[in-house]
């Protein structure tokens, strides 16, 4: 296991494009670091410099303390899975998983290889197919056949570049728990590169938000999703997406398109001067009013655009009057979020029970302590409260290094129960 640091790292290509820009992270020992964001903000590329894949422009790399910036990749003992697996077509499960262990000739016996080998199968459930060849293997069987060859080199991290991409939804969902158990189990610093935030909300200890390769954000998924920075990082994390609406800046209250609503001191003071404002509300605390009341909350009637019935939930669309001054900055932001453009109309995600259809006007109700109020300019978060981001990631710690014990734990006993049967 390792720490790995990142300090000030920049890379450049020949037309002096920042394709990475002063990106620093500070990935603990047994940490799952991932780094997320749309195409072309950099974190592939920032992965592969940690493997040795790209040369670093400027900037320092660590791994335990010691600056690695100039190690050829195979010196720096890290083990990477790549999104097509790179798997040989003409050698078996067994022999694939085996060749970083063959590269070392003479170093590991054939009795080191076969042990090796077959604790990771056991642990990937390959067992049954160690003498198949790769294409005679599912996707996810290939995935596993690609991590079993990472697991074996005894390496110092886990790099995983988009591993899951090539997969059909549930087994990603299926991928992405045997991932999660793997880390844990084996306590191994990864860093994990996906443009998928629901892999990165479900995986990641700490998450690494980019965005043209400037790094926007690190923090555990609670702190991203409930205290995000920025108005970027508001609108990357989180599915259905958070709600931007413009609001009016006049005196003490907020109005919006379809209701005004009251700020606190604090807030009114923060965004004294400006004009105009964006608001960010997630679909989640915007309820139908008959069915879920908000005390003391906000409350306005529209008319139903579209529903979506999915059983355990339902989506309503509502449109709103966009304001022309607030536009060019959404249509920006939902670019820089590989968007079209934004939509003027709000996504609701109602109570299952509700009774809702198309063309119902409908009172709806949100209470504003839940609203996020971002500079349009800046897209600073004037709402994001410091002392509740320190707490959740003091929380967020506390649990990653939990799950880590328990995982020893585990291991243990399960070694001793081992050493019983035999």
């Amino acid at each position: 296991m390792s720490s790995i640091q990142l300090k000030n790292i920049v890379k450049k290509y020949g037309d002096g494009f920042p394709a990475v820009n002063d990106v620093s992270l500070d990935i603990a020992d047994g940490e799952f670091m991932i780094l997320v964001g749309p195409s072309g903000c950099g974190k592939s590329t920032l992965l592969r410099m940690v493997v040795g894949l790209e040369d670093i422009t400027s900037g320092d790399l660590e791994i335990n303390g010691k600056r690695v910036n100039d190690l050829a990749p195979r010196d720096r003992n890290l083990a990477m899975v790549f999104q097509n697996y790179a798997l040989y077509p003409h050698l078996t499960v067994f022999e694939n998983i085996a060749f970083p262990l063959r590269l070392n000739k003479g170093k590991v016996s054939d009795d080191e290889i076969q042990r090796k080998v077959r604790e990771a199968s056991k642990m990937l459930e390959l067992d049954e197919h160690l003498e198949r060849k790769p294409g005679n293997l599912s996707g996810g069987q290939r995935q596993r056949v690609a991590m079993g060859r990472a697991i074996v080199r005894d390496a110092d991290a886990f790099l995983f570049d988009e591993p899951l991409s090539n997969l059909d939804a549930k087994l990603r969902g299926q991928m992405r728990t045997e991932i999660a158990r793997m880390q844990r189990r084996l306590g191994i610093t990864t860093i994990y590169v996906t443009h998928d935030q629901t892999e990165a909300m479900t995986l990641g200890d700490r998450v690494a938000v980019l965005k043209k390769g400037v790094l926007q954000q690190c923090a555990s998924p609670r702190e991203l999703y409930e205290q995000p920075a920025n108005l970027f990082v508001a609108g990357f994390i989180g599915s259905p997406p958070m709600n931007f609406v413009p609001a009016r800046v006049e005196g003490t209250t907020l109005r919006l398109p379809f209701a005004t609503v009251p700020m606190t001191e604090q807030l009114a003071r923060d965004v004294a001067g400006k004009d105009i404002v964006i608001v960010g509300i997630r679909p989640e605390y915007i309820k139908d009013a008959e069915v879920n009341p908000v005390s003391g909350g906000a409350t306005f009637k529209a008319v139903v655009d579209q529903t979506e019935w999915l059983g355990n939930e339902q989506y309503a669309y509502i449109p709103f009057e966009q304001d022309p001054a607030a536009k060019q900055h959404l249509d920006a932001l939902e670019k820089d979020l590989d968007g079209e453009g934004a939509r003027s109309q709000l996504v609701v995600n109602l109570d299952a029970r509700s009774q809702i259809f198309e063309g119902d006007e409908v009172e709806f109700a949100f209470d504003p302590a839940h609203m996020h109020v971002f500079d349009p300019e800046s897209g600073h978060n004037y709402t994001r409260n410091e002392e509740k981001a320190t707490q959740i990631a003091a929380n967020s710690e506390k649990q990653r290094k939990a799950a880590l014990q328990r995982a020893k734990e585990r291991d243990a006993r399960g070694a001793i129960s081992g050493g019983t049967d035999v």
